[in-house]
């Protein structure tokens, strides 16, 4: 039995009975001083729980915020993609796509700067684009003539310059209205060097043919310098142009030929351009098991991987032939799939160095964002998937063969 003593007390067991020992008053204060620390200690932990509880919220917040963002920025760069395309086959109903869905507005210097800034855009469709005789289109080429810095540069280097954000159009017509809006901004951005535009234009123009004269192999009579100089007399308001300054453009050109642009909207534009599916995805590396970003395409039976939407070559292609997909559970890569096969996958993609290689994998193992885009990829493929039973027969007799060979 415990007693209360004075309010404080203590049991001590002796044998089967128990007996109060009184405290005294510096174990009472010191068993106070122990009650007050607990309190407070409670208190702070009561406290730290209540932070990490807020804090914890907050954290789901910014994640759900971040994985908006995501969403909203891979949905955009999707769009944009598409604009690319559409805009590779077709200028006009590229700009229209994307102005439909508000990633363009419809100004003349918005055009202009999509023209020339944006990364994959066929430079035969710029050009196209530029050279239309509408009052819209004669807008955007002179914004797009503007974009160009052509301060204290050689008539020959601003030339260079403007020709290579675009392919020059074949008709002479829309070739003189482009010459036209470069001579008027080249003269603005320096005074001086020719006395009026027409002079900078019929130069310019000459320029354009002298380069066509001297590197085109079809053309057999090459313009010499004394014919140059002699197509140029009496174009500096009826004066002559300095012969020095003829004989340096020449030379120029001579030396070095304008650079035709290379037309970003290549061939495989047209193969992907209505592909069953498309979208990022995260891919788990073959040598390595690291997991990458890929922008992927699914269409004409072959799934195609890209380190960027503008890269113009594939990474990888996988030939959806006798293979299989499923779903892959892992607790580290949710959303996670994968296309197997009993075999080696018919699949190749391009080295370090550049060069296309066979690859060796059984498994090809990817991860969507969320449930929806993993459903629809792995219901995507399989509708994608053919089979073609040579190949299997084929595995079997190499089977059937290996098996005979092997019994003694």
């Amino acid at each position: 039995m415990t007693e209360t003593v004075n309010g404080l007390t203590t049991a001590v067991n002796g044998g089967d009975s128990q007996r109060v020992v009184e405290l005294g008053d510096k174990d009472k204060r010191l068993l106070e001083h122990i009650h007050k620390l607990k309190f407070k200690l409670e208190k702070e932990i009561q406290d730290l729980k209540n932070d990490i509880s807020e804090l914890t919220k907050d954290m789901e917040v910014l994640e759900a915020s971040f994985t908006e963002n995501d969403n909203k920025n891979s949905a955009r760069a999707s769009e944009l993609h598409i604009g690319r395309k559409k805009f590779n086959i077709s200028a006009q109903k590229g700009i229209d796509y994307l102005e439909s869905i508000g990633l363009l507005n419809h100004t003349c210097e918005d055009i202009a700067q999509f023209l020339c800034k944006t990364e994959g855009l066929s430079k035969i469709q710029i050009g196209e684009y530029l050279g239309e005789n509408k009052e819209f289109n004669l807008k955007v080429l002179n914004e797009f003539v503007r974009i160009h810095v052509f301060s204290n540069l050689s008539l020959v280097d601003a030339l260079r310059q403007l020709l290579a954000s675009f392919r020059l159009p074949g008709e002479a017509q829309k070739i003189d209205r482009m010459m036209e809006c470069f001579a008027q901004h080249y003269c603005n951005s320096n005074p001086g060097v020719f006395v009026n535009t027409d002079t900078c234009y019929v130069v310019s123009f000459s320029l354009i043919m002298l380069n066509t004269t001297l590197h085109n192999p079809s053309v057999k009579e090459k313009t010499t310098l004394e014919q140059f100089i002699s197509m140029n007399r009496g174009i500096n308001n009826g004066d002559d142009l300095p012969r020095e300054l003829l004989v340096s453009l020449f030379e120029d050109i001579k030396s070095k030929p304008f650079k035709i642009p290379e037309d970003d909207g290549n061939d495989l534009t047209y193969t992907f351009f209505n592909p069953d599916r498309e979208g990022w995805l995260v891919k788990e590396g073959g040598n390595y098991k690291s997991w990458r970003r890929r922008w992927f395409i699914l269409t004409d039976n072959c799934l195609y991987y890209f380190r960027n939407t503008t890269d113009k070559e594939p990474r990888g292609i996988i030939p959806l032939e006798n293979l299989n997909v499923r779903e892959c559970p892992d607790s580290k890569r949710p959303f996670c799939f994968e296309i197997f096969s009993s075999g080696v996958i018919k699949a190749c993609k391009t080295d370090s160095d550049g060069r296309v290689v066979e690859g060796n994998h059984s498994v090809y193992r990817m991860a969507a964002s969320n449930v929806a885009e993993k459903d629809e990829w792995m219901k995507s493929i399989q509708a994608s998937i053919s089979n073609d039973p040579f190949y299997e027969k084929l595995r079997a007799r190499k089977k059937k063969a290996t098996t005979t060979n092997n019994v003694p």
